[in-house]
C-alpha cells in the first residue's frame, strides 16, 4: 500500500491540475516554483501571482462570448471590477490592463478613481457602478466625477432618498441605476436584503421621481446580487427572474433602461476536488434574460457582471512554516505555524471559509492527521478542516528542512477584513508581501511589495512612538 502525501492526493483527486504541480518533490503554483521564492523571501510569505488576473478576466469574456453566440443574444457584456475584494494599486491597475470597468462601494474608492485617473490608467469613459448605501461624502465625490466629465458614473440608488443629493448637486444629465432588493435564501435570518429598493415599489418610484425630470435623470440599470453567488439552485433562478421580468415591465414605460446588472459571485477553486460548470450557467442566463424579453417583446439588456473573488481569489497564496509539533493527548497532532490564521486568513476564523490547502515540500513523505494552530493567544487560532473533508492530513515531519505548507486562491478580501498594515491580534505582523509579474520584455520577475510589518510600525500606530 502506497502511504506518501503524493499518494494520497494522486488517489483522491485528478492530480496534477492546471495550476498545480509536483516536481522534484516540491509543489509548483502556476508554474511557479514556490520554493525558490522561499529561499529568498522565508517564511510568512504572502504571493500574488499578476497574470492570474487576466486569464480569470478572458475566461469570464470568453464564456459569455460564446453563450452570446449560442443564445443569438442582441445586448453587449460588461465585465466590472469590484475594487472591494482588493484596493491595492498593482491589482487594480491589472485587471484594467485587461479593458474592464470598475465597481465601487464607499466614498474613497472615488479617490481611488481620481489617482487612475491622473496616472492616465482610465479615461473618462469608462463604466463606474457605485453601489452601497451612501453617505453625503460618497454622493458628493459621485456628483463631483459626473460634474467634472466622467459620463459613465452609473449611482446605483440603494434607497429612494438618496435620489435628492443627486438632484441638489449634480448639474448635468446623467445615468441612474436601481438595486433590487432580494429576498434572501431561507436559512438566511431575514427575509428581504437590507440592500436595495423593494422589487414592488420600484415602479411607481420610478414614475413618481425619475420620468420627466426635466430629462436630468437618466434610469439606465437594475442592479441585484445575491450573497450566496451565482448558483445552480431555485433559489438563484427565481431571483434572477424577478429583476428579468421587473425589467421587461419598466421597459415598456423606460426607454433609457437598457442594463441588467448580475453582479458577483462565481466561485473559485478551493478544492482540488473543485467542479463547478461556469459555461452551463452563463448560458442559463443568458438564455433566461433572452425568453423572457422576447415574451414581453422588448429588447434585450446589456448585461453587466462584477466580479470579485472571481478576478482576484486564484492570484494569490499565503506560505506558512510548521515551526513545531504538539501531541496533546491521544487523538489531536498540532502543528504550529509562524503566523495567524485569525490575522492573515480571517475568512477562516470568522466565516469558516476553507481555502485550498496544500504542503510546499516533503511530498514523498508518509501523512498523518493534524491540527494547525497559529501564534495567537486565542483558541480559535487554528485551522482543522479542508472543504471536501472533514479532516486535514499533512506529512509527517522529518529531519532536514521545515515542513511549508501553502494555503492558495485567498486573494479576495484577506487583506481588506484583517486590516492590512494596521495592528493585528497579539500583535502578530503582518507578513512580507511578494509581487510576481511580467516584466516588459515578458520575463516573469518576483520583487518585494512590503517587508514584514515591524516592531516600531506598530508602536507608533499605538502611540508609543512618535
Amino acid at each position: 500500500m502506497n502511504n506518501s502525501y503524493h499518494d494520497l492526493v494522486k488517489q483522491t483527486f485528478n492530480f496534477p491540475q492546471d495550476d498545480f504541480e509536483v516536481k522534484d518533490d516540491y509543489l509548483q503554483f502556476n508554474d511557479l516554483n514556490i520554493k525558490s521564492l522561499i529561499d529568498k523571501y522565508g517564511t510568512p510569505l504572502k504571493i500574488t501571482y499578476l497574470p492570474k488576473i487576466g486569464k480569470q478576466i478572458k475566461k469570464a469574456r470568453q464564456l459569455f462570448a460564446q453563450a452570446f453566440k449560442k443564445h443569438k443574444y442582441e445586448g453587449k457584456y460588461f465585465y466590472c471590477y469590484c475594487t472591494k475584494s482588493s484596493h491595492f494599486s498593482f491589482i487594480v491597475e491589472e485587471t484594467l490592463k485587461n479593458d474592464v470597468h470598475l465597481e465601487t462601494s464607499y466614498a474613497y474608492d472615488l479617490d481611488i478613481i481620481k489617482k487612475l485617473y491622473e496616472k492616465k490608467k482610465i479615461t473618462k469613459d469608462i463604466h463606474i457602478i457605485c453601489n452601497g448605501y451612501k453617505q453625503k461624502n460618497y454622493t458628493r465625490r459621485i456628483a463631483s466625477l459626473l460634474n467634472n466629465g466622467f459620463s459613465n458614473i452609473i449611482p446605483v440608488l440603494d434607497n429612494k432618498e438618496e435620489l435628492r443629493d443627486y438632484a441638489k448637486s449634480v448639474k448635468v444629465p446623467f445615468k441612474l441605476g436601481i438595486r433590487v432588493a432580494a429576498e434572501e435564501e431561507p436559512t438566511f435570518p431575514f427575509y428581504t436584503s437590507r440592500l436595495g429598493i423593494r422589487a414592488k415599489d420600484i415602479l411607481e418610484f420610478y414614475v413618481d421621481r425619475i420620468e420627466g425630470y426635466e430629462s436630468k435623470f437618466q434610469l439606465k440599470m437594475l442592479h441585484i446580487f445575491l450573497n450566496k453567488g451565482i448558483k445552480d439552485d431555485i433559489y438563484y433562478w427565481s431571483e434572477l427572474n424577478k429583476i428579468i421580468n421587473l425589467y421587461c415591465q419598466l421597459k415598456k414605460i423606460c426607454p433609457e433602461l437598457d442594463s441588467i446588472n448580475i453582479g458577483g459571485g462565481f466561485p473559485i477553486k478551493h478544492s482540488l476536488g473543485f467542479e463547478y460548470d461556469y459555461q452551463f450557467m452563463i448560458d442559463e442566463i443568458v438564455r433566461n434574460i433572452k425568453v423572457a424579453c422576447k415574451k414581453a417583446k422588448v429588447p434585450m439588456p446589456n448585461i453587466f457582471t462584477e466580479f470579485g473573488s472571481f478576478t482576484v481569489g486564484e492570484s494569490m497564496a499565503h506560505i506558512y512554516s510548521v515551526l513545531g509539533e504538539k501531541a496533546q493527548n491521544d487523538r489531536e497532532r498540532w502543528y504550529m505555524i509562524d503566523s495567524s490564521f485569525i490575522t492573515t486568513l480571517p475568512d477562516t476564523w470568522g466565516i469558516g471559509e476553507r481555502f485550498l490547502m496544500l504542503p510546499i515540500n516533503k511530498w514523498d513523505q508518509e501523512y498523518h492527521r493534524v491540527v494547525l494552530g497559529g501564534l495567537t493567544c486565542d483558541s480559535h487560532d487554528y485551522y482543522d478542516s479542508e472543504e471536501h473533508v472533514n479532516e486535514v492530513f499533512l506529512p509527517k515531519i522529518s529531519t532536514g528542512e521545515p515542513l511549508y505548507i501553502g494555503f492558495f486562491h485567498t486573494g479576495a478580501y484577506q487583506d481588506q477584513i484583517s486590516g492590512y498594515g494596521g495592528i493585528k491580534h497579539c500583535m502578530i505582523p503582518s507578513p512580507k508581501h511578494v509581487i510576481v509579474e511580467y516584466d516588459k520584455n515578458g520575463k516573469l520577475v518576483d520583487w518585494l511589495y512590503a517587508k514584514e510589518q515591524s516592531a516600531q510600525s506598530m508602536l507608533k500606530i499605538l502611540g508609543y512612538v512618535k
